[in-house]
């Protein structure tokens, strides 16, 4: 779950760190009077993509009379007059910085990234000090790796308040706490003036349902009708630019899936993963889905790859077949199995191939032999 920046901001606010102020506005609300007084104001579009800044979608003005401007140049930017807008106070900033906590997928740990300057093209920056993560995060473990990217004050200083992050990000079970820019300012300080957070969906039942508003409204929001109706049905549907209908369950999977259809010049038109809580077992409602996108013009094939350890192949490809049945398919089907040993007591794979090809099913027991196959039909 990516967090809006109000919502991230308010994670770090209730940790003790220090974040400018700010008023999170509605659709037509004018900013309160008290805001008035500030030195300068930013007002941010509250959206959950990154880029803001090049996009116009984060406007600077010197003084309250600047607001309606630089409101009317964002809505028109998103044409959505009912995104919701962060007026924050202007920081005076002396030097900006990166610092960021993120999961490291292959060592399976956290760490921590730290660069001299912040801002937009902070991708482009040569100078980086990584540091893997083990155990309690100390500012003497920090210092050394820094102290050769900043003067020492700043280093000692910085040092502490990285420290503390690796720790909400593991009390908030966040795969990313990214802060950019960290300003420092003339008296020393460091505020957090933008905060890109990401919250594991999986730890949600550790935390408050209630908890980022924003955030959640936005995702409803930019769900397609089929992401929704799949979010009901009990699964994550992610729609994405391909022609090919991938229908899966499990990230792993997916994720291997597409790959090997990116291999051989195909791209997938959708994403699945399992929903926590959801119910056992939801190929029937993923296949209802797979078959309205299956509609487009642009989709050339459907491909459902299926695992199992335990559950009766047999029964899943009986399951396949009743749906196959049920209504003529839209675009050709491909049909990928692997079964454990304990699935195959009633139906062994080679056997449910050969049901399914029996039938005209292109069914295959090898995830090449299928993705080669798919690449063959659509030239």
């Amino acid at each position: 779950m990516r967090l809006a920046e109000v919502d991230g901001k308010g994670l770090l606010r209730r940790h003790g760190l220090a974040v400018p102020r700010s008023v999170l506005l509605g659709a037509g609300e004018n900013p309160p009077a008290e805001t008035a007084s500030w030195p300068g104001f930013l007002l941010k579009a509250q959206i959950l993509e990154g880029g803001r800044g090049k996009s116009g979608l984060i406007r600077r003005f010197d003084n309250a009379a600047g607001f309606r401007d630089a409101r009317r140049l964002i809505l028109a930017t998103l044409d959505d007059a009912d995104t919701p807008l962060l007026l924050e106070e202007a920081v005076p900033i002396m030097r900006e910085i990166f610092v960021a906590v993120r999961v490291d997928g292959t060592q399976q740990g956290l760490d921590l990234l730290i660069a001299p300057e912040g801002g937009g093209n902070v991708e482009q920056s040569a100078k980086f000090a990584r540091l893997p993560l083990t155990g309690k995060t100390t500012p003497e473990a920090i210092f050394p790796a820094i102290a050769k990217l900043f003067p020492r004050q700043i280093a000692a200083r910085l040092a502490r308040y990285a420290a503390r992050l690796p720790e909400i990000a593991r009390q908030e079970d966040l795969q990313l706490l990214e802060i950019n820019p960290l300003a420092l300012t003339a008296d020393g300080s460091f505020i957090a003036c933008d905060a890109k957070l990401v919250r594991d969906e999986a730890a949600d039942f550790r935390h408050d349902p209630d908890e980022f508003p924003t955030s959640r409204t936005l995702a409803e929001r930019a769900m397609t009708p089929l992401e929704r109706s799949a979010h009901d049905l009990g699964f994550q549907l992610v729609e994405t630019n391909g022609n090919v209908v991938l229908v899966t369950s499990g990230a792993g999977l997916a994720m291997m899936m597409m790959d090997l259809l990116a291999d051989h010049g195909l791209a997938a038109a959708s994403f699945m993963d399992n929903l926590r809580g959801a119910p056992d077992e939801t190929m029937t409602e993923r296949l209802t889905v797979a078959r309205a996108l299956a509609a487009r013009p642009n989709i050339k094939a459907i491909v459902f790859q299926t695992v199992i350890a335990s559950r009766s192949l047999a029964e899943r490809v009986d399951a396949l077949i009743a749906w196959i049945a049920a209504e003529p398919l839209p675009k050709p089907l491909f049909v990928g199995l692997a079964a454990g040993h304990a699935a195959t007591r009633k139906m062994s794979t080679d056997e449910a191939v050969e049901k399914l090809r029996a039938l005209g099913v292109a069914a295959f027991s090898d995830p090449v032999d299928l993705v080669k196959a798919v690449a063959r039909a659509v030239r």
